[in-house]
């Protein structure tokens, strides 16, 4: 729901309204039915508006409190806001509209900032206080709503995207070399900086406050991840009826709107589950669901066509569902759009979400999706048995970032970089990101596999489920769909921490006496056999679902790329990563792109994520440093 973005001058230096409209416009697409502008002085804030909840008037933004100490730009949803109006309405408040932005507004003039804590939902949100002559921004516990800000020192702009920051004519464009080699490691960011020099993400369950004698931002974090409080005593049929009945009540709270609601639906358990309930909910509900042309496709992609099992759901609830099936040729047309949209280079191969939100956003203008049940409930045993018998501390920081090292490694970072580049960037900066995260949490404990399996969902829900949630809010709302993510609920969340990992992964004691030093070959068997993650979520939605459904084996949202790399697409990835107009070889050596295509299409080994963040950081260059158009 919409886009924010705004400028605050420290320096007192007056703000120019058409900046600020132009810094909006740009994030048109995430709200497309209004827009809205405050400026007061050296402050200004802007909104694009997608009209969710009390699609009239009355719920446009800037929104000022009844005592006319706030203005707030919001972006998100609040699934409470139904209770806290209540509340707030004991406490003497009067309401106009429906919406939940007046209910934040409103919160803040009763309660002032901690009212951000109170927010079940996802929200990224821009407070300017009158009185105070202070700037709040805050962000939701988990992370959904993105917001980034730039600071030079005498200006704090900020936005939903970096499009509309650096639209602002101060800045100037730049790479930032740490953000580029955490990227070329761990296909991800892991830290809170972007590609563009200077442009920070607000981290999620933090809140800045900035007035005039700021010198820098500073972060106060207010909510954190916890598995260490897991309880030990609770029983596994506890655990499945304390799921059952959080989840029941996550998927409906937040199917809360005043327009169509639907629901991407694949053929495995997560997105099942969540039609399953919304099921129940609505007269008819509307699904969707993306395929792929599998006629050129081999080996273990050939199962990557999930439509036959989401047909079999649909059916089963009786949805009205939709399809699109995506081809090879799909890529080289979306890939532009992808990266202009997606700016913040994350995660893996993502076109087939902007394919899907797309079709999505013919028929709904909110969609339910299944991402965060894996992270919560322990759905990737082969990463976390390859280090749950570590000895120590140490061992487990060895053994994980080895495995979190999904792109190049360190030792291969100089062959990667041109010698320019190589010079700019710090090679053991990822480690230290990667270990920062567990050590910013001195809660966490390495003594027991039980632990190492706690720290490994720690580490996943921090790092590689942001990274997805961002992929969603970003080609959703590049299509001016709003994504809602059930599992990412605060009391769902918290029932998922409160569980203990044996009920999560069943064969965990199975798993104890694999020889630690047997053949890697043996080992990787075990995990295999082993696949047993969501156990107490399989076990709460076998009332729910189809036996097929609830028993699939984990499979992720990807396209047969693998198998295109080596085919139809292969002359395209030449064309463009090895070409006479290829921008990123300022920054990546040709010869090591080179070297990699060759080992993927005639060698038959599988680069196909080191390939799809070549073709994405290609893109990225042609975009924001060299201004070639996405359309």
């Amino acid at each position: 729901m919409c886009g924010i973005a705004g400028i605050y001058n420290l320096n007192k230096e007056p703000v120019q309204p058409k900046l600020v409209k132009q810094m909006a416009d740009k994030l048109a697409h995430r709200g497309p039915d209004g827009e809205g502008v405050f400026v007061d002085g050296h402050i200004g804030l802007g909104h694009r508006r997608l009209a969710i909840l009390d699609t009239s008037s009355l719920g446009a933004q800037p929104m000022t409190s009844k005592n006319d100490e706030w203005v707030v730009v919001f972006n998100g949803c609040i699934y409470n806001f139904k209770e806290l109006r209540t509340e707030l309405q004991e406490r003497g408040c009067n309401f106009v509209s429906r919406t939940d932005t007046e209910v934040i507004t409103e919160g803040l003039a009763v309660y002032g900032a901690d009212f951000f804590q109170r927010l079940d939902g996802m929200f990224a949100i821009a407070a300017w206080n009158k009185k105070e002559q202070q700037l709040y921004l805050s962000r939701d516990r988990f992370g959904i709503k993105p917001l980034y800000y730039w600071f030079n020192g005498k200006t704090l702009v900020f936005a939903s995207e970096i499009k509309a920051i650096i639209a602002h004519p101060d800045y100037k464009m730049d790479v930032d070399y740490s953000a580029l080699n955490q990227y070329f490691s761990f296909q991800n960011v892991f830290s809170y900086n972007t590609l563009f020099s200077g442009v920070t993400m607000l981290p999620p369950a933090n809140t800045v406050v900035v007035n005039a004698d700021s010198t820098y931002v500073r972060h106060f974090s207010w909510w954190d991840y916890d598995f260490t409080k897991s309880d030990d005593s609770m029983s596994f049929d506890d655990a499945v009826q304390l799921t059952q009945s959080a989840f029941e009540k996550a998927v409906h709270r937040q199917m809360v709107a005043d327009v169509p609601v639907g629901s991407y639906l694949s053929g495995g358990m997560d997105s099942g589950s969540v039609t399953a309930i919304a099921s129940r909910h609505t007269e008819r509900l509307t699904t969707f669901t993306a395929g792929f042309d599998m006629s050129e496709v081999t080996g273990v992609e050939a199962n990557y066509d999930e439509r036959r099992d989401a047909e079999l759901t649909a059916n089963y609830f009786k949805t009205e569902h939709y399809e699109q099936v995506i081809n090879a040729g799909d890529l080289s047309w979306s890939l532009p759009k992808v990266i202009y949209h997606l700016e913040d280079l994350r995660v893996g191969m993502c076109y087939p979400s902007y394919y899907i939100s797309r079709l999505a956003s013919k028929f709904s203008k909110v969609c339910l999706q299944g991402t965060g049940g894996d992270e919560l409930f322990g759905g990737y045993p082969w990463r976390y048995y390859r280090v749950y018998q570590s000895l120590n501390q140490q061992e487990f920081f060895d053994n994980y970032y080895g495995f979190w090292q999904r792109l190049v490694n360190d030792g291969d970072k100089q062959k990667l970089f041109t010698k320019d580049a190589f010079g700019k960037v710090d090679i053991s900066e990822p480690r230290t990101v990667f270990e920062r995260v567990f050590t910013f949490n001195n809660k966490l404990r390495y003594d027991t596999p039980e632990h190492h399996i706690e720290n490994s969902l720690y580490f996943e829900i921090k790092t590689f489920l942001p990274g997805l949630l961002l992929v969603g809010d970003k080609l959703s709302m590049a299509n001016g769909l709003e994504e809602r993510f059930p599992f990412m609920d605060n009391a769902l969340v918290d029932v998922a921490m409160q569980i203990p990992v044996k009920h999560k992964l069943g064969n965990l004691e199975a798993m104890k006496q694999v020889n630690e030093n047997a053949y890697y070959k043996e080992k990787l068997q075990a995990y295999k056999e082993y696949d047993d993650g969501k156990n107490v979520l399989r076990k709460a939605m076998m009332s729910y679902l189809p036996e097929k459904i609830i028993n699939r084996k984990k499979q992720g949202f990807s396209a047969p790329d693998e198998s295109w790399y080596r085919g139809e697409n292969a002359q395209y990835i030449k064309d463009l990563l090895l070409g006479k107009k290829t921008v990123s070889a300022d920054f990546i050596n040709p010869a090591y792109i080179e070297h990699i295509f060759k080992e993927h299409t005639e060698k038959n080994v599988n680069h196909r994520l080191l390939l799809w963040s070549f073709l994405s950081f290609e893109w990225w260059c042609r975009i924001f440093l060299n201004n070639e158009s996405a359309y």
